[in-house]
């Protein structure tokens, strides 16, 4: 069987899949290169497996080369690979990224007639990557922010879900102390009669509905368990503010944490 390739539209493709590729790579490890750095090293991986294609070489002695040389030449310049770790991280992430931008356009291959959608096509499943990165990332970070933390009350000890929300700035008017919020379906685990806590007085606030009040008092302590690298964080005599509704629809958190407790 015949085949006749060309090398000129055969080094864009390859220098506009590597560029991808290495823009990917670099968003997702944080390597913090150029983009001119990139683009240079794509058309140096480029240009070196159009060298390989054109050699008269065995298919082994390509396909080591395609692999183990072109791909790690690439990684290392472009991404500024420091450890071996580090290298073999970003060699995985490329095979995976490579394999789903590949498996969308060998879906889309029979629409491609031309030139250009193969471009379009390529770039479009570098956006759907970003895209779905992105998602992932944001709901990785939503996880992270929910901590396990323990109540200390009049009625003993009540371990709940807290999340870590930066968004929440509301503080005390009288004490400027940060006031965390309570969901009001646990309320009566925490405390039989709030009015008659430790500094229980009503705070007005601004929401979405427009301004209301929320009843606040304070608990004995409480201890924010973050984890193995953060390590438990004690606050002693913590506000607490009573929300009017269900915190989270499907009960993933119980409080809203206020950043400021740690400062």
């Amino acid at each position: 069987m015949y085949y006749e390739l060309y090398i000129d539209v055969f080094f864009l493709e390859n220098l506009m899949m590597d560029s991808l590729l290495l823009l990917a790579l670099d968003h997702i490890l944080k390597c913090g290169s150029t983009r001119g750095r990139l683009f240079l090293c794509a058309a140096l991986g480029s240009l070196l497996t159009c060298a390989v294609v054109a050699a008269p070489l065995p298919g082994a002695v390509k396909l080591f080369l395609f692999h183990a040389c072109i791909n790690s030449a690439m990684l290392f310049a472009g991404l500024k690979i420091k450890n071996m770790p580090q290298f073999v991280k970003a060699l995985i992430l490329l095979y995976a990224i490579s394999a789903f931008m590949g498996g969308i356009m060998q879906i889309l291959r029979p629409y491609m007639r031309v030139a250009s959608l193969f471009y379009c096509a390529a770039f479009g499943s570098y956006l759907l990557l970003m895209r779905m990165w992105k998602l992932l990332s944001h709901m990785a970070e939503h996880q992270t922010a929910i901590l396990e933390v323990t109540l200390y009350t009049s009625k003993g000890e009540k371990t709940v879900r807290g999340l870590w929300d930066t968004g929440n700035s509301l503080r005390d008017f009288i004490t400027d102390d940060p006031v965390n919020i309570l969901d009001p379906e646990i309320l009566s685990e925490i405390t039989d009669l709030p009015e008659a806590e430790k500094g229980f007085h009503l705070l007005p606030y601004r929401c979405i509905g427009g301004n209301q009040v929320m009843k606040v008092f304070r608990i004995d302590k409480m201890c924010v368990h973050a984890g193995r690298d953060g390590g438990d964080r004690w606050i002693q005599k913590p506000l607490f503010g009573v929300g009017e509704e269900r915190l989270s629809q499907n009960k993933e958190y119980e409080i809203i944490l206020n950043p400021g407790i740690l400062s």
